[in-house]
């Protein structure tokens, strides 16, 4: 039997659970500040060329600082955070984090050898435990937008990954 286009292997090929953690909108602002910046080195020049300038500047920070954010997803059978991946086999008890408990979560209940991708002003917190006894590392923590989609994604791509016997 033929598999229907855009499967590999007997999993989608799209992923369950995706998430770019964009920087803030007030760190986006802040970065945007490089446009007058830049526009005040040039203008002793040429003033049209200063706001040119100033603008390409501003919009190429803004752009960058967007492009090179961390994307997070489950995708075949694995969970992504930036350029790591581990199969979802290897996961357990995936917790999704909010407000105190994430906070504790990103600081002092950090365990030092977690494996972690934490970025400011992004609230919400999932901790999944590694069941590998070989992996020195004990977690992952992974900062979210909406941390119970992702841990909902997580358990849904384990059930998936389950050998049928």
């Amino acid at each position: 039997m033929q598999k229907p286009a855009g499967h590999v292997g007997g999993e989608s090929a799209e992923p369950t659970y995706r998430e770019r953690l964009s920087p803030s909108l007030w760190v986006l602002a802040a970065a945007a500040v490089c446009a007058p910046m830049a526009a005040l080195v040039v203008a002793p020049i040429d003033t049209t060329i200063a706001l040119i300038a100033g603008l390409a500047v501003g919009l190429l920070v803004v752009v960058a600082l967007i492009l090179v954010s961390p994307v997070v997803e489950v995708r075949d059978g694995e969970l992504r955070a930036g350029r790591a991946h581990i199969p979802v086999s290897l996961l357990e008890n995936p917790r999704a984090l909010t407000g105190e408990d994430a906070r504790i979560a990103r600081g002092s209940g950090l365990h030092p050898r977690s494996w972690h991708l934490i970025r400011g002003g992004i609230d919400g917190i999932v901790v999944v435990d590694v069941a590998d006894p070989d992996d020195p590392t004990p977690s992952w923590v992974i900062s979210s937008r909406t941390p119970d989609r992702l841990a909902a994604a997580v358990r849904r791509a384990q059930v998936r990954r389950t050998p049928h016997r």
